[in-house]
């Protein structure tokens, strides 16, 4: 009661009122006289006094939420308390409705509290409130006392309630939310299926959330680009892209959110031509210079290998973010082009506009590293942090070890790993084992081996590089134990597999693949780009084999790679003129990587080759990574 008499009694709004002349009775489209003449109107509450009634206050409370005016509002309670009005659910919902809009989150939970009897409305409301404000547990605690006190939930408030779940990673009570949902009868409502089909997107059930979104009886922007994106961020890029054209032949409308989520599956897949196409739909849409969406298109542009297109985005945007930034250089990273990363990031703190970020660094590190500039990335290091205040996370920490160990610096590495104020992960020691693969160290490689093999003893990976490690030096002893040790442990080695875009449709490769339609034909490419380049001095690097087998079986498993098939193919059917774009899921071994160069040198093609690490850009038999990979 104290409270609001003292807001009644505001002297700077009375000040306010007595020196601002009152506008015309009705508001234009200048927000500061609509302000004005609802200050007028709240002073003609307090002439009234007792005459008030419902729809004086009603008309009262509507300015008040229109215009976010808080003030406004607890006048009008004031005076409701003061006249001894006691409002209906109505109108307490609109006070509630006011406070949440001005985030005045205590104030809508005391009006609340006070009520004698409350609607739904109110209840979801006030959940929908908490749940804005990010007090998820209140949000469905409230939930569970509106249900417990009798009333039912309409679909608002289912919506809301998953809504609270998903943020909150409850997904369990969601769950649980779900199966009231099916015995209501706002099942298939637009908004309550679409919440259900985030909440289960977002948990990584995404056949769940296919089987909630086939069964929508409609479809809105929000429910398949939700879908959309699911796949998206499951790494389930070709389904994504599948999904999204589909959508697309059957009318689906987009906004900028579906745009930026089928791009993160274009990129994923490397769907050069698709992401053109998906970029045509955007400059004719009204989102052409939304920056978010253009971050986006930069990041799909040099994942797809074309920077030239990727830095004329960045060059047009007119307000860069900090993530436009690491977007850019980002792109340059992974292609190798480490002076390019530090020339930007140069300009980027010469224009002093934004401040680098963790992100900023750790780009600037991997290009460094990628670019083969270790000097410059190690000053970096230990200037970087300092003069912006960064806090170092393991991650940077590993851009050191990637820089040490390209340079050869293998025991520096290990050093650095022992010293480091963190606790090293896998990350660390695989960047090590990998430059003592490159550099052939036994030595340490087994010292990092080691630790790999106790943090990760069911990632195939580590085993992997560690046999390839021991081949190199016909150590094939130590390649049967690690062999017999995966077999112990039942690991098995994630296949490989490539795929290549012709013709609006991706074709994927897995090594010694048989299940391709035109397996015959692109056999026998292969046996003619092979002959070809070993006239031009190609030998197989068989020290990629961990088998111990005869020669000639070696040369047929490397023959058998899924990057070597998925080139044959482009080169069967991409046009000279254009580059041909393959995407690897692990490591590109040397001899696929020799064999690509071989490619390039004798038939003169553009190849790119991103795997799981970096882009390989190879032009007239030289690669961008310098190969060192």
């Amino acid at each position: 009661m104290l409270r609001t008499a003292q807001i009644f009694h505001h002297p700077n709004l009375q000040q306010l009122i007595k020196h601002v002349p009152f506008p015309p009775n009705s508001c234009n489209s200048n927000a500061s006289q609509c302000i004005l003449h609802l200050i007028h109107a709240l002073q003609e509450m307090s002439v009234h006094g007792l005459s008030m009634k419902f729809k004086d206050y009603n008309t009262l409370l509507n300015e008040c939420v229109n215009h976010k005016y808080l003030i406004g509002g607890q006048r009008v309670q004031a005076h409701m308390i003061k006249t001894h009005y006691l409002p209906p659910v109505y109108l307490r919902t609109r006070l509630i409705v006011l406070y949440l809009k001005c985030e005045a989150l205590d104030d809508a939970r005391m009006v609340f509290d006070e009520m004698p009897e409350r609607s739904v409305v109110p209840w979801t409301a006030m959940i929908s409130g908490y749940t804005k404000s990010g007090f998820y547990s209140e949000a469905l605690s409230l939930f569970v006392q509106m249900l417990r006190s009798g009333t039912d939930a309409n679909d608002f408030t289912f919506a809301t309630v998953l809504n609270a779940c998903m943020r909150a990673a409850a997904f369990e009570y969601g769950r649980q939310v779900h199966a009231l949902v099916a015995k209501s009868p706002f099942e298939f409502h637009i908004y309550v299926g679409s919440s259900l089909l985030d909440l289960y997107a977002k948990a990584g059930k995404i056949h769940e959330a296919r089987i909630i979104f086939d069964g929508l009886p409609e479809r809105d922007v929000v429910s398949c680009t939700c879908i959309i994106s699911g796949y998206a961020q499951l790494g389930l890029d070709k389904e994504a892209l599948d999904l999204f054209c589909t959508l697309w032949r059957e009318g689906m409308a987009s906004n900028y959110v579906t745009y930026v989520s089928i791009l993160t599956a274009i990129s994923g897949v490397a769907a050069f031509e698709y992401g053109r196409q998906v970029h045509g739909h955007v400059l004719r849409s009204e989102y052409s210079f939304n920056t978010v969406l253009e971050n986006s298109l930069i990041d799909m542009y040099s994942k797809c290998g074309n920077l030239t297109y990727a830095r004329r985005i960045f060059d047009n945007i007119p307000e860069r973010t900090v993530v436009s930034w690491n977007a850019m250089m980002g792109g340059y990273c992974k292609h190798g082009i480490g002076e390019v990363v530090v020339e930007l990031y140069n300009r980027m703190t010469e224009e002093n506009k934004i401040n680098p970020d963790s992100t900023t660094l750790l780009t600037v590190l991997s290009g460094c590293s990628h670019g083969g500039m270790e000097d410059v990335g190690l000053k970096f290091f230990d200037e970087m942090a300092v003069k912006y205040g960064l806090d170092l996370g393991i991650e940077h920490y590993g851009c050191v070890v990637d820089l040490l160990g390209r340079a050869g610096q293998l025991q520096r590495a290990l050093q650095f790993i022992k010293e480091m104020p963190l606790e090293p992960n896998a990350a660390l020691w695989s960047s090590l084992l990998g430059a003592c693969r490159a550099h052939n160290n036994v030595e340490v490689g087994k010292i990092a081996g080691d630790q790999l093999l106790k943090m990760e003893p069911d990632n195939a990976g580590n085993y992997v590089i560690l046999c390839n490690l021991y081949a190199s030096e016909g150590r094939w002893d130590e390649v049967r134990k690690m062999r017999e040790l995966m077999k112990e442990k039942a690991v098995m080695k994630e296949p490989g597999k490539s795929w290549i875009e012709f013709d609006q449709t991706v074709h994927t490769f897995y090594a010694s693949d048989q299940s391709h339609p035109r397996k015959e034909e692109v056999s026998s490419k292969l046996i003619e780009i092979l002959n070809r380049i070993k006239a031009a001095g190609y030998t197989p690097d068989v020290s990629c084999v961990v088998f111990d087998v005869d020669e000639e079986q070696k040369e047929k498993i490397l023959l058998g790679h899924s990057e070597k098939l998925a080139l044959a193919f482009g080169m069967m059917n991409i046009s000279e003129t254009k580059p041909i774009r393959i995407m690897k899921n692990l490591r590109i071994c040397v001899d696929c990587h020799d064999f690509a160069k071989f490619v390039s040198r004798v038939y003169g093609r553009e190849l790119l080759i991103r795997d799981k690490s970096r882009f390989h850009r190879i032009v007239n038999g030289m690669c961008s990574c310098g190969d060192y990979w």
